[in-house]
Order: C-alpha cells, then sequence, then structure tokens
C-alpha cells in the first residue's frame, strides 16, 4: 500500500480507501460481510474509511460504527452530510441548524465522539459559504470534528469557499471528494487544477466508473451488475453514449492485458497516478471485489500505458457529460437562464 499526505493536513493516508455507501441495504451487505471487508482492508494496509449520512439513512454508518469498534484511533473516519434525508424541508443542505443537528446523529450511528473529516456531501446553493463555513468551524473547536471538506464542487465554488474562509477569518475545507475515472477525466480541466492550488487532498469517488471499469461490462456479455439493476439507462446499450464508453472499455482492457494488469488495476492505477489526487475511493459490495481491488495498492503505470490511455479518452474529457454531479444550477433548471 502507498501512502499520501492529506492535503496540507500532515495526515498520512492510504492510497486505496474504503467507501462504505454499499453497505446495508444499498450494496445488499450484511453487518458480518460488512465487518469482514472492513477487516481485510484495514489488513491490506487501508486506513481511511468513507460513509456518510443518507447511506441507506443511515444504516452505513451503523454498520461502519460497529465494524471498526475497538480500533477507531487507527482508522481515519469520513463521513458526509448536506443531500435530504427523508422528506422534511430542513433535513438538509448546509445550515448550521442542520449540521450540528446531523453530525450528532452521525456521531450516534458510528459510536465514536469525533470523525476525523466531515464533508460537504453537496454544494448547498441556498446557503452561504459563511454559515457553513462558520458552523463547521465551531464544531472543529469543539472537538467534534479534526478537519471538513467538500464533495463534488464545481470548481468555482471551491474557489469561493477558500475566498469565503480567509475573509470571514473560518477554518476551510481541505479536502474536496469529486468523481473521476478513465472515462469521466473532466475534473482534469477545472477542479485538479484548483486543488492543487489551494493544497488540498482530494479523494475521488467511482474511479471504477459505476462498474464500467470492473471487468464485468464487455461487448457480447449480458450486462448484470448491480448498478445496471437500478439505473439501466446508464447500460442502455442503444444509446450512443453508452455504445461510445463500451468502445473505450474494449480498448482499455486490451491495453491492460498488455501491461500485464486487469482492468481494475488500470482503472485505479491510472486516477492515483495524478499528482493531484490523494486516494481512490472503492465501494466494494463483496470481499471478492475488494480483493480484486486492493490488488492495484501497488500498481504504479508506466508513461507509455498512460499515453495509451490519453489516445483513448483525451485529458479532460468525459465520456457522459449527462453524469456530471458538479454541473451548475442554471444548466440544469431552465428558470434559471432565463429573465
Amino acid at each position: 500500500m502507498q501512502y499520501r499526505t492529506l492535503g496540507r493536513t500532515g495526515v498520512q493516508v492510504s492510497s486505496l480507501a474504503l467507501g462504505a455507501m454499499n453497505f446495508g441495504r444499498i450494496g445488499r451487505t450484511t453487518q458480518e460481510e460488512a465487518t469482514a471487508i472492513v477487516d481485510a482492508a484495514l489488513e491490506a494496509g487501508v486506513n481511511v474509511i468513507d460513509t456518510a449520512d443518507m447511506y441507506g439513512d443511515g444504516e452505513s454508518e451503523e454498520m461502519v460504527g460497529k465494524a471498526i469498534a475497538g480500533r477507531r484511533d487507527d482508522i481515519v473516519l469520513a463521513t458526509k452530510a448536506g443531500l435530504p434525508i427523508g422528506e422534511e424541508r430542513n433535513h438538509r443542505g448546509g445550515s448550521r441548524r442542520w449540521l450540528v443537528t446531523e453530525l450528532e446523529a452521525s456521531l450516534r450511528r458510528l459510536g465514536v465522539d469525533h470523525v476525523d473529516l466531515y464533508q460537504i456531501h453537496r454544494w448547498d446553493p441556498n446557503t452561504g459559504d459563511e454559515e457553513t463555513l462558520s458552523a463547521l468551524t465551531d464544531l472543529q473547536r469543539a472537538g467534534k470534528i479534526r478537519y471538513f471538506g467538500s464533495s463534488t464542487f464545481p470548481a468555482y465554488r471551491i474557489v469561493q469557499a477558500q475566498w469565503a474562509a480567509r475573509e470571514h477569518r473560518l477554518s476551510r475545507y481541505v479536502t474536496e471528494q469529486p468523481s473521476y475515472s478513465v472515462l469521466q477525466r473532466g475534473i482534469e480541466a477545472h477542479v485538479l487544477p484548483v486543488t492543487q492550488e489551494y493544497g488540498l487532498g482530494v479523494l475521488v469517488w467511482s474511479p471504477l466508473a459505476s462498474g464500467w471499469l470492473s471487468g464485468a461490462i464487455r461487448e457480447g456479455r449480458d450486462i448484470s451488475t448491480h448498478r445496471s439493476g437500478f439505473l439501466p439507462e446508464r447500460f442502455d446499450m442503444t444509446l450512443p453514449a453508452n455504445r461510445t464508453r463500451l468502445d473505450a472499455v474494449e480498448r482499455l482492457a486490451k491495453v491492460a492485458e498488455d501491461a500485464g494488469l486487469t482492468l481494475i488495476q488500470l482503472a485505479l492505477g491510472f486516477v492515483t497516478a495524478h499528482p493531484g489526487v490523494t486516494s481512490a475511493l472503492t465501494g466494494p459490495r463483496t470481499i471478492d471485489h475488494l480483493h480484486a481491488q486492493l490488488a492495484a495498492a501497488d500498481t504504479v503505470l508506466t508513461p507509455d500505458v498512460l499515453d495509451a490511455i490519453d489516445e483513448i479518452v483525451a485529458p479532460g474529457t468525459d465520456l457522459a457529460p449527462q453524469e456530471n454531479h458538479d454541473t451548475p444550477p442554471a444548466l440544469l433548471d431552465r428558470s434559471l437562464r432565463r429573465r
């Protein structure tokens, strides 16, 4: 396992981190299976576990808490808040009211008195940066969080939040968690240059592109992945964008084979090769998935392999731009583009 410094915090974290989104009802993973995954990950040298309050309505946090009981101090524990929890209109967002309340709930579910990294799951356009940053700063000073970060923020919002922290003399976001993979390279053009400029640690999610780079999706095979069951449009091969992705996957598989690597090793080795990336979040549902991903822990791609990848998917290019999660609201809601 490789280790990197998380931004400018001085905290050493593993280049592969364990994402717990699939623990519980989302991934149909039992407590016994989740504990076995955590055990194997820690044994392999993983020291970061990332979850969120909305994963299974708190079920993931509860399962992580049980799995790490008795060894919490050896783990860099991260969770997130901000996405809707239920139908109540104030059970979401970046307000002080919600963040203080929901952090207490997360700590109870995790069975800990603090988390190492508390992340705002998505930018909340209804809440000012000063409101969110002041709440997070107070929680940090109270010892309930060690650091805080953002997740899937557009580049301009990352810059704005850094400015607001300085302007109002508040603590700042020290990490960003964006989506990044061989097939979705858009953040290379905007987010990663900004995070590097401000010295943020970067924990990337979906490095296997929702299973496209797991080796399970290939030409001529029936697609029966877990993700395809509840997001069928992302794997509908009658759509031109998905055909483009499949063509890229076939070419990438050949690059991996020629390099003596699995497609998973190629995919994880690619994202961790970028100097702006600290760790790649894996999200195994089973222990077999975890072992296949851990095989990439010491993968270092050679320059010729990285060049071959660039020929297949150009730097800064998203093959599925419609699946971006940091699109400005005005591009999604036509009323915001009209006077």
